[in-house]
């Protein structure tokens, strides 16, 4: 898919044009790069389609952008990317991946000491080289070797929001294909775990040469083995895929197998033994006889359990719960009414705030929240007071005008305000208190010690005006470990204070982590899935989310955005 390839090449433009400090052109590249990344449709089939007219209609690519994204689908290159790198040969995105190196550090560490790569970047700062560059200093020196440090311990992982509209695109290919008669993913791809080391696919076929011969002649990989039933690759991006062909009476018994956790499953063949069977990828067996193996549901039948959801595989519970038949039920997308973290073009967002509405409706949501930043993000152009009013004019005409129109669906007026470092907000309380709902969070002064983060976050709560915390632990996935707090404590407060943890759905965030989520649950604390959407494209990010909730083992009435239009506003009262 070559959405992801050309959006990695626009965040590296815009980051060229940040380094030499050109002003709104960079961020026009990084709208282009978010929108590709979260299109379902792929860019080579839209201008195969509709040519540079059709590429021209994708929301945030104008006529030069769209020239680029034709150049790279014609020859696989962008010229003025090239340049780029000409001028300045850097892993930019390698030394931009460290917390709190933008690309104008990186342009310093280039130009002074010829740094080009992180292995470079780490020999200059444990030689402390760095230090003495002006606008560095020991604390950056020290915080850039902990950024790496952190970086090491995530290689070799990749985001699930990343690796899933690629391998999405194989999966549909293959089951196209008229020999494959089911297909499923396997894995921690299938338990949807937020980081993903390599992908699993399994298949029923009674022509498995067909479905090998297929598989390994996909553009742009590299083949690591192929045999009658089983092959390996790996993709320019830089993963694995497996495919396993398996009769259809060993099915279920495989994906089970091949699904995990390794944990799980070591627990499962236990049980297995204890009652005189042996389960293994091929099926359950009693003595030589397979008594299951079709589908998983039968073997979990077979030894005693209720069917476990792949997202709660993880041994952690899960397995004794089902032998008791006291799993939870678990939510689901479809119970999800509504998204209330959304910005639009207000501030930081792509689309206006009715595009915004338009999209959630279509995805047949009752209500979505407008949150834009306010004031204290300036980098965002945060909303003060003034601008949160008059915005509020603009949300009750769009209601007024789907109220006429015989529509049932609205908008509600919210805010992403800015926790400030003493724990106060950034607006003043008599704008608060008007809104339907107050999102609040942390956007700076991340590196707080333990106690003074945790009663930052805590006077926020007890802030009779704030409904929400957003992505309440700050972390970003291979980014950036999640700030020092109290969990525990803050779940204690969130419960007394009736305040709603948000699950962000950005595939970088999912935070809260599922661990998180379970402990939210057990102590009665409310979530909210939320995506964070910065563009309308961006709503369907509400899946990662779903997911995330279904690991932490979140059930309906855990959520309040699966509550009604009328309920989530009684709720926020």
């Amino acid at each position: 898919m070559k959405n992801q390839e050309i959006a990695k090449i626009f965040y590296e433009i815009a980051d060229y044009l940040k380094m030499e400090g050109v002003s709104f052109k960079p961020y026009a590249y990084e709208r282009a790069a978010i929108v590709l990344e979260s299109l379902e449709d792929d860019v080579e089939d839209i201008y195969r389609k509709g040519g540079i007219k059709a590429l021209e209609e994708i929301p945030g690519v104008g006529k030069s952008i769209a020239q680029k994204i034709e150049e790279y689908l014609k020859t696989g290159e962008i010229k003025y990317y090239k340049q780029f790198k000409k001028n300045m040969p850097l892993d930019l995105s390698e030394l931009t991946a460290i917390e709190g190196m933008g690309p104008k550090k990186a342009k310093i560490l280039y130009e002074k000491l010829g740094i080009k790569n992180i292995k470079d970047v780490e020999e200059a700062a444990r030689s402390h080289k760095i230090a003495p560059l002006f606008g560095f200093g020991e604390k950056t020196e020290k915080n850039i070797l902990e950024g790496i440090e952190f970086l090491k311990r995530n290689k070799g992982r990749f985001l699930l929001g990343n690796i899933l509209p690629i391998v999405e695109q194989i999966y549909q290919k293959l089951k196209q294909l008229k020999e494959v008669e089911k297909i499923s993913f396997c894995g921690s791809i299938r338990r949807m775990k937020e980081t993903i080391g390599d992908v699993d696919l399994l298949v029923v076929s009674k022509k498995p040469e067909k479905v090998m011969d297929f598989f390994v002649s996909l553009p742009n990989i590299k083949i690591w083995s192929k045999g009658t039933t089983k092959a390996s690759i790996r993709l320019k991006e830089g993963f694995d895929i497996d495919i396993r062909v398996v009769p259809q009476k060993s099915y279920g018994a495989a994906l089970q197998y091949f699904t995990g956790s390794k944990e799980h499953n070591i627990v499962l063949r236990k049980i297995a033994i204890e009652k005189g069977m042996k389960l293994s990828e091929y099926g359950l067996f009693k003595g030589s006889k397979m008594i299951a193996g079709e589908n998983e549901e039968e073997i979990y039948k077979k030894l005693g359990l209720e069917w476990i959801p792949p997202e709660m595989r993880e041994n952690q519970g899960e397995i004794e719960a089902a032998l008791e038949k006291r799993l939870p039920k678990i939510v689901s997308i479809k119970d999800i009414k509504g998204d209330l973290h959304c910005h639009s073009n207000w501030n930081g967002g792509e689309n206006s705030i009715l595009e915004m509405a338009l999209a959630a409706e279509n995805l047949g949501y009752e209500y979505i929240g407008i949150a834009d930043h306010t004031k204290f993000l300036r980098i965002e152009n945060g909303l003060d007071e003034k601008q949160l009013l008059y915005q509020k004019r603009q949300i009750d005409e769009i209601n007024s005008k789907f109220e006429s129109q015989g529509k049932k669906f609205k908008v509600l007026w919210g805010c992403e305000a800015n926790i400030l470092s003493d724990g106060s907000i950034d607006i003043k309380n008599e704008v608060l208190k008007k809104m339907d709902y107050v999102i609040a969070g942390v956007h700076s002064s991340l590196k707080m010690n333990k106690n003074t983060m945790t009663e930052r976050l805590i006077k926020a709560m007890n802030n009779p005006n704030v409904d929400i915390i957003s992505h309440p632990t700050g972390r970003l996935i291979q980014k950036r470990d999640e700030y020092s707090i109290d969990f525990e404590k803050i779940l204690r407060v969130a419960k007394d204070s009736n305040t709603i943890l948000e699950i962000n759905s950005s595939p970088e965030r999912l935070d809260l982590k599922d661990v998180y989520i379970k402990k939210a649950k057990e102590m009665g604390v409310k979530m909210i899935i939320n995506t964070d959407s910065h563009q309308k494209e961006q709503l369907r990010y509400i899946k990662f989310g779903v997911a995330q909730a279904r690991r932490g083992w979140a059930e309906k009435e855990d959520i309040v955005n699966t509550y009604s239009y009328r309920d989530i506003l009684n709720f926020f009262k």
